[in-house]
Parts: C-alpha cells; structure tokens; sequence
C-alpha cells in the first residue's frame, strides 16, 4: 500500500500541497485555519475542508469527484410533478445565515456535523464578501423547508451542504440552481464526494485530473462575484 505524508499548514502562508499529489482518499493536509482568504485559494485549487468539531482542520482533494454539469440536471416523472405544482417559492440570498445555521442544525440531531460555529462564521464573511451563497425554498405560507448553500468562484460552484425540512425541499433548490447556473454560463457544480442521491439527479463522478483542469480554465472566468438576491428562478416544463 502506498504511504503518503500529510503536511501542515501553516495560518501565516495560504500556500497548499498539489492535489494531483494527494491519495484518492483526498486527504491534503491539516492545520492552518478558515480565513476566508485561504479558503478562497484552497477552492480555486480544488480543495476542501472537512473536519469534525475537536478535530484539526483537514484539507481534502478526492480522486475521482463527484460534479453535476448543469445541463445533466435528472428530472424524474415524479419530481417534475411537484415542480409542475408549484407550491413553492426559491430565493437567492434571502437568508444564507438561516440556511448555513439549518443545515448544521439537521445534520447535528442526525449524525453530527462538520458545520462547526467556526466553520459557520468563515462562510458567513465568504457571503459578505460575494463568494458564498444559498438557495432557499419556501411554501405556500412562506415557510422555509429546504435549500443549499456553496461557494462561487468564476464560472464553478461548490457544492457545500443541503438541507429539507420537508420532501423535496433541498432538490427543488439544487434543480433551480443548476438551471439557473447554466443559463448564466456556468460550467459545474462541484458536489464533492459520491453520494446515490446525487448521482441519481445526474451528477457523475469524474476523474481528479480532469476536475482540476476543468477547474483551472473555470476560475480564469468572470463570475457573479456579490448578492444573488435579483437572481430568480421559476419552473419551465421542458427546462431540464
């Protein structure tokens, strides 16, 4: 079995390993800290923290990855029945602190979470400053049950966390999302590792060297750096 050295990072150099050097594990190196600056550089190198509270702070780069080319976007029978409905509402930006808070909050009752308070804080400033942002879905009485929230950079978007708080909620997000991403040009959506649901909407896992070409040519792009609350989305049938 090959062994591989884990380095630490230093919190006065935001200077990273080469991810094309990491294990297919994904596990970079440790330390350092979230300054939103670092954390800019590690997602424009295509690197990640994950970590659990209590824990170091880890660096990853998984080989493969898991992204959803906007276009790719899966609507069943089912779920396009729902969206035909309408009983629902998407904003950008409404409340990414609700929505950041929610999906710690739900992951924490289920199996804990690695959406630590400080992890919280960092991608709260990384939304004051334009680059993070959230979708959330509302119902009928204005009522939040589901949404997502990630990082933009260029013309890639990273995937971070979704959550429902009812059926469907974190879905309706993601499909809005990607349709509104693609009309705006956007190459992927980064979703990080392999998940069934997530390949079952269309993503697909692609290969570390890939990803990090794709994303070296993304990043070089202008994005939509600022609020994404004018950015509106509603259900076209045949929109998928």
């Amino acid at each position: 079995m090959d062994s591989f050295f884990i380095p630490e990072i230093s919190k006065y150099s935001y200077t990273f390993p080469d991810p094309r050097e990491a294990c297919d594990e994904g596990l970079l190196a440790y330390g350092g800290d979230l300054n939103p600056n670092r954390l800019l550089n590690a997602y424009r190198k295509g690197i990640f923290p994950w970590f659990n509270e209590g824990d170091p702070i880890l660096w990853w780069s998984p080989n493969p990855r898991l992204v959803l080319y906007p276009k790719d976007f899966k609507v069943n029978k089912s779920f396009r029945k729902i969206l035909k409905n309408k009983k629902y509402k998407v904003y950008f930006d409404r409340d990414f602190c609700y929505t950041i808070k929610t999906c710690a909050d739900v992951r924490k009752d289920k199996e804990g979470t690695w959406i630590t308070k400080e992890m919280q804080e960092a991608y709260i400033e990384l939304h004051k400053m334009g680059f993070a942002h959230s979708v959330e879905v509302y119902d009928e009485n204005d009522k939040f049950f589901g949404g997502l929230y990630g990082v933009s950079i260029g013309k890639a978007f990273f995937g971070e966390s979704m959550v429902s708080l009812a059926p469907n909620g974190s879905k309706i997000a993601l499909k809005a999302l990607s349709d509104v991403l693609d009309s705006r040009g956007y190459d992927f959506i980064d979703c990080q590792v392999p998940t069934d649901h997530l390949k079952r909407l269309g993503a697909k896992l692609i290969d570390r060297d890939r990803f990090l070409n794709e994303l070296e040519e993304s990043v070089k792009s202008g994005g939509d750096i600022g609020s994404w609350s004018s950015f509106e989305w509603e259900y076209k049938d045949g929109w998928w």
